[in-house]
Protein backbone atom coordinates (compact mmCIF):
# COMPACT_ATOMS: atom_id res chain seq x y z
CA UNK A 1 0.00 0.00 0.00
CA UNK A 2 1.45 3.35 -1.07
CA UNK A 3 0.03 6.38 0.72
CA UNK A 4 0.11 9.61 -1.30
CA UNK A 5 -1.94 11.96 0.87
CA UNK A 6 -3.31 12.16 4.39
CA UNK A 7 -6.17 14.26 5.76
CA UNK A 8 -6.78 14.32 9.47
CA UNK A 9 -5.98 15.97 12.78
CA UNK A 10 -2.48 16.65 14.03
CA UNK A 11 -2.24 14.57 17.20
CA UNK A 12 1.40 15.33 18.11
CA UNK A 13 4.50 17.03 16.73
CA UNK A 14 8.09 15.91 17.26
CA UNK A 15 11.45 17.37 16.30
CA UNK A 16 11.38 15.84 12.82
CA UNK A 17 8.02 14.10 12.55
CA UNK A 18 4.32 14.44 13.19
CA UNK A 19 1.46 12.12 14.11
CA UNK A 20 -1.75 12.54 12.12
CA UNK A 21 -4.97 10.95 13.32
CA UNK A 22 -7.05 9.81 10.35
CA UNK A 23 -10.38 8.38 11.51
CA UNK A 24 -8.80 6.87 14.60
CA UNK A 25 -5.65 5.58 12.92
CA UNK A 26 -2.42 7.39 13.75
CA UNK A 27 0.14 7.86 10.95
CA UNK A 28 3.70 8.95 11.72
CA UNK A 29 5.45 10.90 8.97
CA UNK A 30 8.85 12.56 8.83
CA UNK A 31 8.70 16.26 7.95
CA UNK A 32 10.92 19.29 7.61
CA UNK A 33 11.04 22.07 10.16
CA UNK A 34 9.39 24.50 7.73
CA UNK A 35 6.20 22.43 7.72
CA UNK A 36 6.32 21.51 11.41
CA UNK A 37 6.62 25.19 12.37
CA UNK A 38 3.25 25.87 10.70
CA UNK A 39 1.42 23.21 12.68
CA UNK A 40 0.16 22.63 16.16
CA UNK A 41 -1.73 19.81 17.83
CA UNK A 42 -5.41 19.91 16.94
CA UNK A 43 -4.96 21.40 13.46
CA UNK A 44 -7.01 19.83 10.68
CA UNK A 45 -4.60 19.28 7.79
CA UNK A 46 -4.05 17.65 4.46
CA UNK A 47 -0.43 16.81 3.69
CA UNK A 48 1.15 15.35 0.59
CA UNK A 49 3.03 12.14 1.33
CA UNK A 50 5.92 10.33 -0.28
CA UNK A 51 6.03 6.73 0.89
CA UNK A 52 9.27 4.74 0.84
CA UNK A 53 8.99 0.97 1.21
CA UNK A 54 11.95 -1.29 1.98
CA UNK A 55 12.25 -4.85 3.21
CA UNK A 56 12.79 -3.51 6.72
CA UNK A 57 10.36 -0.63 6.98
CA UNK A 58 7.74 1.71 5.51
CA UNK A 59 8.60 5.39 5.89
CA UNK A 60 6.35 8.33 5.08
CA UNK A 61 7.55 11.88 4.41
CA UNK A 62 5.01 14.71 4.69
CA UNK A 63 4.97 17.97 2.72
CA UNK A 64 2.83 21.10 2.64
CA UNK A 65 2.59 20.97 -1.17
CA UNK A 66 2.90 18.38 -3.89
CA UNK A 67 5.52 20.62 -5.52
CA UNK A 68 7.79 20.17 -2.50
CA UNK A 69 7.14 16.43 -2.57
CA UNK A 70 8.10 16.30 -6.26
CA UNK A 71 11.36 18.16 -5.60
CA UNK A 72 12.05 15.82 -2.67
CA UNK A 73 11.93 12.93 -5.15
CA UNK A 74 13.94 14.75 -7.83
CA UNK A 75 16.73 15.74 -5.44
CA UNK A 76 17.24 12.10 -4.55
CA UNK A 77 18.12 11.36 -8.17
CA UNK A 78 21.45 12.94 -7.25
CA UNK A 79 23.99 10.44 -5.84
CA UNK A 80 24.64 11.27 -2.19
CA UNK A 81 21.27 12.93 -1.54
CA UNK A 82 19.11 10.71 0.65
CA UNK A 83 15.75 11.43 2.26
CA UNK A 84 16.95 13.50 5.20
CA UNK A 85 19.33 15.50 3.00
CA UNK A 86 16.52 16.28 0.57
CA UNK A 87 14.32 17.41 3.49
CA UNK A 88 17.13 19.64 4.73
CA UNK A 89 17.44 21.27 1.29
CA UNK A 90 13.70 21.94 1.17
CA UNK A 91 13.92 23.48 4.64
CA UNK A 92 16.51 25.94 3.38
CA UNK A 93 15.27 26.59 -0.16
CA UNK A 94 11.83 26.90 -1.71
CA UNK A 95 11.18 25.07 -5.02
CA UNK A 96 11.57 28.39 -6.88
CA UNK A 97 14.92 29.03 -5.16
CA UNK A 98 16.06 25.51 -6.03
CA UNK A 99 15.19 26.15 -9.67
CA UNK A 100 17.11 29.43 -9.65
CA UNK A 101 20.17 27.89 -7.99
CA UNK A 102 20.29 25.10 -10.58
CA UNK A 103 19.75 27.46 -13.51
CA UNK A 104 22.40 29.94 -12.34
CA UNK A 105 24.89 27.28 -11.22
CA UNK A 106 24.78 28.62 -7.68
CA UNK A 107 26.01 25.55 -5.78
CA UNK A 108 26.59 27.71 -2.70
CA UNK A 109 22.82 28.07 -2.26
CA UNK A 110 22.58 24.39 -1.37
CA UNK A 111 25.28 24.59 1.28
CA UNK A 112 22.86 26.66 3.39
CA UNK A 113 21.05 23.38 4.04
CA UNK A 114 22.16 21.37 7.05
CA UNK A 115 24.60 18.62 6.07
CA UNK A 116 25.08 19.76 2.46
CA UNK A 117 28.71 20.52 1.69
CA UNK A 118 30.35 22.25 -1.25
CA UNK A 119 31.02 19.08 -3.26
CA UNK A 120 27.48 17.79 -2.88
CA UNK A 121 26.09 21.21 -3.79
CA UNK A 122 28.16 21.16 -6.97
CA UNK A 123 27.00 17.62 -7.75
CA UNK A 124 23.36 18.69 -7.45
CA UNK A 125 23.96 21.44 -10.00
CA UNK A 126 25.77 19.07 -12.37
CA UNK A 127 23.15 16.32 -12.16
CA UNK A 128 20.04 18.51 -12.45
CA UNK A 129 21.16 21.31 -14.80
CA UNK A 130 19.19 21.34 -18.03
CA UNK A 131 16.39 19.11 -16.77
CA UNK A 132 12.77 20.24 -16.75
CA UNK A 133 11.18 20.81 -13.32
CA UNK A 134 9.47 17.78 -11.77
CA UNK A 135 5.75 17.24 -12.26
CA UNK A 136 2.99 16.03 -9.97
CA UNK A 137 2.19 12.33 -9.86
CA UNK A 138 -0.58 12.68 -12.43
CA UNK A 139 0.69 15.67 -14.41
CA UNK A 140 -0.69 18.22 -11.96
CA UNK A 141 0.43 19.45 -8.58
CA UNK A 142 -2.02 19.16 -5.75
CA UNK A 143 -1.77 21.85 -3.08
CA UNK A 144 -2.07 20.42 0.41
CA UNK A 145 -4.02 22.12 3.14
CA UNK A 146 -2.48 23.35 6.37
CA UNK A 147 -4.58 24.48 9.34
CA UNK A 148 -7.93 23.82 7.71
CA UNK A 149 -7.46 25.23 4.21
CA UNK A 150 -9.17 23.17 1.52
CA UNK A 151 -6.89 21.30 -0.85
CA UNK A 152 -7.19 21.95 -4.59
CA UNK A 153 -5.37 20.84 -7.74
CA UNK A 154 -2.76 23.14 -9.21
CA UNK A 155 -1.34 23.28 -12.69
CA UNK A 156 1.64 21.11 -13.48
CA UNK A 157 5.11 22.57 -13.53
CA UNK A 158 6.51 24.88 -10.90
CA UNK A 159 4.34 27.97 -11.08
CA UNK A 160 5.07 31.07 -13.17
CA UNK A 161 8.77 30.29 -13.59
CA UNK A 162 8.13 26.86 -15.08
CA UNK A 163 5.48 28.31 -17.38
CA UNK A 164 7.91 30.99 -18.53
CA UNK A 165 10.62 28.40 -19.14
CA UNK A 166 8.18 26.24 -21.09
CA UNK A 167 7.16 29.24 -23.21
CA UNK A 168 10.79 29.96 -24.07
CA UNK A 169 11.49 26.31 -24.89
CA UNK A 170 8.49 26.40 -27.23
CA UNK A 171 10.10 29.39 -28.92
CA UNK A 172 13.16 27.26 -29.65
CA UNK A 173 15.47 28.05 -26.74
CA UNK A 174 17.22 25.24 -24.89
CA UNK A 175 16.03 24.17 -21.45
CA UNK A 176 19.23 25.32 -19.72
CA UNK A 177 19.45 28.74 -21.34
CA UNK A 178 15.72 29.32 -20.83
CA UNK A 179 15.95 28.40 -17.16
CA UNK A 180 18.98 30.63 -16.65
CA UNK A 181 17.31 33.59 -18.35
CA UNK A 182 14.10 33.18 -16.32
CA UNK A 183 16.11 32.94 -13.10
CA UNK A 184 17.88 36.17 -13.99
CA UNK A 185 14.55 37.87 -14.74
CA UNK A 186 13.18 36.67 -11.40
CA UNK A 187 16.16 38.15 -9.58
CA UNK A 188 15.31 41.47 -11.22
CA UNK A 189 11.89 41.37 -9.60
CA UNK A 190 9.67 39.76 -12.24
CA UNK A 191 7.06 37.38 -10.83
CA UNK A 192 4.23 37.01 -13.35
CA UNK A 193 4.62 34.74 -16.38
CA UNK A 194 4.45 37.58 -18.92
CA UNK A 195 7.02 39.68 -17.10
CA UNK A 196 9.31 36.69 -16.62
CA UNK A 197 9.19 35.88 -20.33
CA UNK A 198 9.78 39.52 -21.27
CA UNK A 199 12.68 39.85 -18.86
CA UNK A 200 14.14 36.52 -19.95
CA UNK A 201 14.02 37.52 -23.62
CA UNK A 202 16.00 40.64 -22.75
CA UNK A 203 18.58 38.47 -21.01
CA UNK A 204 18.77 36.13 -23.99
CA UNK A 205 19.23 39.06 -26.38
CA UNK A 206 22.37 40.26 -24.60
Amino acid sequence: MIIGRLTGEVAAIGLDHLLIDVNGVGYVALAGTRLLAKLQAGDRVTVQVETRVTEASITMFAFATDEERAWFVRLQDVPGVAGKSALAILDGLSPAEIMDAIALGDSGAFTRAKGIGKKLGERIITELAGKAPPMGRFGKFEVAAVAGLASAPAAGGTGPRAEAISALVNLGYGQSEAAKAVAAAAKNGAEEVGLLVKGALKELAR
